[in-house]
């Protein structure tokens, strides 16, 4: 009786305790339960249990303390709702370039030209994801390196259905497959978009073969220097959640070298130069306007809050830039135009495209308001002072509007004024940060765009004939019209 009576103090006492010699014995959580959002079992529970069912020898001697198990390793996870989703989003953003840019583009220009934009934007777009798969993708994303990756996957090498690619999140993969797809379209619509600043008077060679040297030299190391393994900017902590500097900024000033190297429009500032069919680009404007939802949220590259929250602000910001231009027009010329209501949504977008996964609602508000009252002026009195024929006002809007809203990504991501920014933010660093990428993103494109012109030139010539550019680019490069009467 005695025996017994110590015998069973002692494994009560082990219990109680936590005596390694049961602690050993316990199973190890799964992957699973480590994952899980339940609340985790105390330690108290299984130790009892373990006592009640250990073997009664009091002799045997207490076990060795047994070493920490090693956290598991976290396994990569695809979910279906993130493939979903990224389809989607890849869908709208080529939805935002054919026919969205087209037809936006197409409105804008005078009637004998609408084919020559529609089929440069859709060549050009369609160009660019071929190069993509061949070699643009490797050296935006096929490793790691300062200003640009390698050479690994070129021609799409090693990448198969089973390659993965990583997201914001460390065990959320995607196919790598999805991920080169929706990156391509990133880079189809930038050079895309360059198209608007020389329309009406560019060779139809000359638009492909410039877009072929400006994707190359500069697109892809501004891209990788943004967002790729190793970048300069990534790793300065620069601030561009769907593409402020890489595509907006980027176009719009490659645009208005194009606009100063080709010259103006025959007739520019003597003949009416009026937009042909607004309807039209209203639609366009409205085709943006919905695929930019793939474009800002899709760069969350998973269905979670964080794309939630750059969806509500594209939202929020695009229509306080259709207020405040309107507004802005009607103050000052009198009357609000559908046109610049147009051009406000396209200015609203742009501008919150660097902030919209950062800033908060109402920080997207503030964005918005500013970028309309901006690029108006853009497209009116710093047009005027450049003196360049920007014919689709492409720096106005997408250049000045990439500008602005670069810069205050560094103050609304502020926790402050409602962002997500870690609570050290400091508005001033991170200005200096945005400020820095916005030259080097000026600067580079600029360079590279003047010697892509320039090489173009000097070999296929740039700009069309006065003849043809006065009977229209439609017939003279395409062979057809636009509107049979």
């Amino acid at each position: 009786m005695i025996k017994k009576f110590i015998l069973i103090a002692a494994l009560g006492a082990a219990a109680l305790c936590g005596s390694p010699a049961f602690a050993a014995d316990a199973p190890a959580a799964t992957t699973d339960q480590v994952s899980s959002q339940s609340t985790p079992p105390t330690a108290a529970a299984p130790t009892e249990m373990l006592a009640q069912a250990a073997p009664a020898d009091a002799a045997t001697p207490a076990a060795a303390p047994a070493a920490p198990a090693a956290a598991p390793a976290v396994k990569p996870t695809v979910s279906k709702g993130d493939v979903a989703w990224m389809l989607t989003a890849t869908l709208l953003v080529v939805f935002m370039a054919v026919p969205g840019l087209a037809l936006f583009y197409g409105g804008l220009v005078r009637s004998k030209n609408m084919l020559s934009v529609l089929m440069q934007v859709l060549v050009v777009f369609s160009l660019i994801l071929v190069l993509w798969a061949v070699y643009g993708y490797s050296l935006a994303f096929g490793g790691e390196g300062t200003i640009i990756a390698g050479l690994d996957k070129v021609m799409l090498s090693g990448v198969t259905k089973a390659s993965l690619a990583d997201t914001f999140t460390a065990e959320a993969k995607l196919p790598e497959f999805l991920f080169i797809a929706f990156q391509a379209t990133f880079a189809a619509i930038t050079c895309a978009l360059i198209v608007g600043s020389f329309a009406e008077r560019m060779k139809f060679s000359a638009v492909l073969i410039f877009s072929v040297i400006w994707f190359t030299f500069c697109y892809l190391p501004i891209a990788h220097m943004v967002w790729g393994a190793g970048g300069y900017l990534l790793g300065k902590g620069a601030l561009d959640f769907a593409g402020g500097t890489v595509v907006h900024i980027n176009a719009g000033v490659a645009g208005l070298v194009g606009a100063y190297v080709l010259g103006k429009r025959v007739g520019y500032g003597r003949e009416a130069m009026a937009p042909h069919n607004l309807p039209l680009t209203m639609v366009g404007a409205s085709m943006l306007w919905v695929g930019w939802f793939g474009f800002n949220a899709g760069s969350n590259l998973e269905a979670t809050d964080g794309a939630a929250l750059a969806f509500m602000n594209t939202l929020f910001a695009t229509a306080a830039a259709v207020l405040s231009w309107s507004v802005a027009e009607g103050l000052h010329k009198g009357k609000a135009s559908m046109l610049g209501a147009a051009s406000g949504a396209v200015a609203g977008l742009v501008a919150i495209t660097p902030a919209c996964g950062s800033v908060g609602p109402m920080g997207a508000i503030a964005i918005g308001l500013v970028a309309g009252v901006v690029c108006l002026w853009g497209v009116s009195g710093l047009k005027r002072m450049l003196g360049a024929d920007d014919s689709l006002d492409v720096f106005g809007v997408h250049g000045l509007g990439g500008i602005l809203g670069a810069l205050l990504t560094g103050v609304f991501t502020a926790p402050s004024l409602g962002g997500t920014g870690a609570a050290d933010f400091s508005i001033g660093s991170q200005l200096i940060v945005q400020a820095e990428a916005v030259v080097i993103t000026m600067v580079w494109s600029a360079v590279v765009a003047f010697i892509a012109y320039k090489v173009v030139d000097m070999t296929v010539g740039l700009r069309v004939g006065e003849d043809e550019e006065r009977e229209g680019l439609d017939i003279t490069y395409h062979g057809e019209t636009a509107y049979n009467k």
